[in-house]
């Protein structure tokens, strides 16, 4: 299992790095409810592992969680999440949001209760994962 790479936040707590992808097509967004702490419904997204680039973790995880392959990506959002709590028990995050364009097909894995595509007005309906609350009010999703 690779180790994650870690720093520290300005709380003086162990700080994780996470990468995001907003994928969008055709007006939706693509969504997984997890499986897994923290629960509720999220884009795709992951640690960055210790010997790997921000942008090579995101196509890790893009490929990974739902399958697909990214064909471009643009940075469009990165912030220090305090009491960001992760499965892996950090309670901070350095994240790196993406706006990815993919190509392929779904293919769910075990992270995903559900894995599909909603649009504006079904995201504001849905139990969104904390940190994605923040990210889609940030950029102007919800």
């Amino acid at each position: 299992m690779a180790s994650f790479k870690d720093g520290v936040s300005s709380k003086g707590r162990t700080l994780h790095y996470t990468v995001g992808a907003v994928i969008k097509k055709d007006g939706k967004f693509l969504l997984i409810d997890r499986a897994n702490k923290p629960f509720g419904f999220a884009c795709v997204a992951g640690h960055v592992d210790e010997d790997e680039s921000e942008e090579e973790a995101l196509k890790r995880e893009v490929k990974e969680e739902c399958g697909m392959d990214i064909k471009n990506f643009k940075l469009v959002g990165e912030e220090e999440l305090i009491d960001n709590l992760c499965n892996k028990n950090a309670k901070d995050h350095y994240w790196y949001v993406y706006e990815c364009k993919v190509s392929g097909d779904i293919k769910k894995n075990g992270e995903a209760k559900k894995i599909e595509w909603y649009s504006k007005e079904e995201i504001k309906n849905l139990e969104l994962e904390d940190s994605w609350k923040r990210w889609f009010k940030k950029l102007g999703i919800i």
